[in-house]
């Protein structure tokens, strides 16, 4: 009989509760149609907006370290068995792994199949590859250096730092450390849950300005680039769309079907509305917080949801690993100089391992492209400077498939580990318990304790739920 720790029931939305987050993403999408008019009308001046988006961005990549640390640190503190947790993190790296190397060998494949840059005949700027070959250089993308990178020097550089592993890993730290204490752990518990609500507080803040953010960003790079860069590269962007929504209506959406029993369609509906603000910021990242809410509020445990989402931003990136192949192959056929079948066999390896640094960062996969052909095919190492003018737009198919594959993965691992209410599930996707956030309720805890549900005099002792009683199939 499986048994996890839970608390309190969730709060249903109250009837007379208005939601007005529906005019947010309104203005996101006329945001971006603006943007793009602008762009086209006024390039030039447009550009000068880039930075609009830019601190966007940057104010949502703000939140992602405490977001990460509360929700782990709740998660693992309030469970009652590690081995739970461990069950959860090793069920969820031997996904990763799979569907990530599944990923690489489907670019290869279509790559090979289309062949988008046959006879081109291009000429790469080397000036535009040589930025991208010194930030992939920086970025330590060798296998030592990763697993280095993902113990911090000290505590704090954990947050300053901007790596997502860095944070996981002391969150875990501090997680079973504070479970260990048992109760005297329970008053940092509720400090943390206190600290939960601030930061959501805050990132609701930060998401109303989205629209502005939008506007910038999209104005910038339609005003930089016109639609001849995308007129010339139409073949590989139109294959690349096509292979990404294959990859997540597809193989995604009956990997979810046969193993979860549930339906993609239904899931991409209910996050709808974060696939509008990855559109608009080209970045998963942008979307992780609102990720972790809506699989908590779905019925996924919290212990579940605070290690699957965050390691999986940084080892299940499978929009990532699909450019990355079919970039590689267009640009070594573009230059007339394709690979040979040992030498995409030996770049996909690199890939598996590479593509992990490129954690849902906006240009991240750029840059590990660039290094996964210096490291096997230097001279096609200038070709990266002729995808640079479409990369912007081809980045929110990669952050779409990304984000759509964390999802499912999340689900997957809930229903393997026995840490999701299936029945809540289909409830939820089917719109009987709508998901409602508003600036007071930024964040609804589902299993486990938090200022908004328990006393803050006594951290009550949670009661056991049964997950046999729920339908298996």
């Amino acid at each position: 009989m499986a048994q996890v720790a839970t608390g309190p029931k969730i709060p249903e939305p109250k009837g007379g509760h208005k939601d007005n987050t529906h005019w947010l993403y309104i203005g996101v999408i006329i945001a971006v149609i603006a943007g793009v008019i602008f762009g086209l009308v006024a390039p030039s001046m447009a550009v000068q907006f880039k930075v609009v988006g830019t601190m966007f961005v940057n104010l949502i990549k703000m939140m992602i370290s405490p977001v990460i640390f509360c929700t782990i640190v709740l998660g693992i503190g309030s469970v009652r068995a590690a081995a739970s947790v461990g069950k959860a993190g090793g069920l969820a790296l031997a996904y990763f792994i799979f569907m990530s190397t599944f990923a690489l060998a489907i670019g290869l494949v279509v790559g090979n199949f289309i062949q988008p840059g046959d006879g081109l005949n291009i000429e790469a700027s080397a000036k535009a590859a040589e930025k991208f070959t010194k930030a992939a250089g920086e970025g330590g993308h060798g296998t030592t250096d990763f697993i280095m990178g993902i113990i911090p020097e000290t505590m704090i550089s954990a947050f300053t730092s901007g790596s997502v592993l860095q944070t996981l890993f002391i969150a875990l730290l501090v997680g079973f450390a504070v479970q260990s204490l048992g109760k005297r752990g329970e008053p940092i518990l509720r400090g943390v849950a206190h600290l939960q609500v601030l930061v959501f507080k805050m990132l609701t803040m930060i998401l109303w300005v989205a629209p502005i953010g939008a506007f910038g960003a999209i104005a910038g790079v339609v005003g930089a680039t016109g639609f001849e860069a995308v007129k010339q590269l139409a073949i590989l962007m139109l294959a690349f769309y096509i292979t990404c929504l294959l990859f997540v209506f597809g193989v995604l959406g009956l990997v979810l079907k046969v193993f979860g029993g549930f339906n993609i369609f239904k899931l991409a509906k209910y996050l709808g509305r974060e696939y509008l603000l990855i559109v608009a910021t080209s970045s998963s990242e942008s979307a992780l917080p609102n990720l972790m809410r809506k699989m908590e509020h779905i019925g996924v445990d919290k212990s579940t949801v605070g290690i699957v989402v965050p390691t999986g931003y940084s080892f299940n990136l499978d929009g990532t690993a699909i450019y990355l192949t079919m970039a590689a192959i267009f640009i070594s056929d573009a230059m007339n100089n394709p690979m040979s079948m040992a030498e995409q066999i030996s770049l996909l390896i690199f890939m598996i391992i590479a593509s992990k640094g490129a954690a849902g960062v906006t240009g991240a996969g750029l840059a590990t492209l660039a290094a996964g052909l210096q490291a096997h095919r230097p001279e096609l190492l200038d070709g990266v400077g002729v995808i640079v003018g479409i990369d912007r737009f081809m980045s929110e198919a990669r952050a779409l498939t990304n984000f759509s594959g964390n999802a499912v993965a999340t689900l997957l691992v809930g229903r393997w580990t026995g840490t999701v209410d299936k029945q809540r599930v289909h409830d939820v996707l089917d719109g009987k318990i709508p998901y409602v956030e508003t600036a007071d309720d930024t964040h609804v805890d589902f299993h486990h304790p938090t200022v908004e549900n328990t006393p803050t005099a006594q951290l009550q002792p949670t009661p056991q739920v049964d997950l046999d009683a729920y339908p298996t199939k």
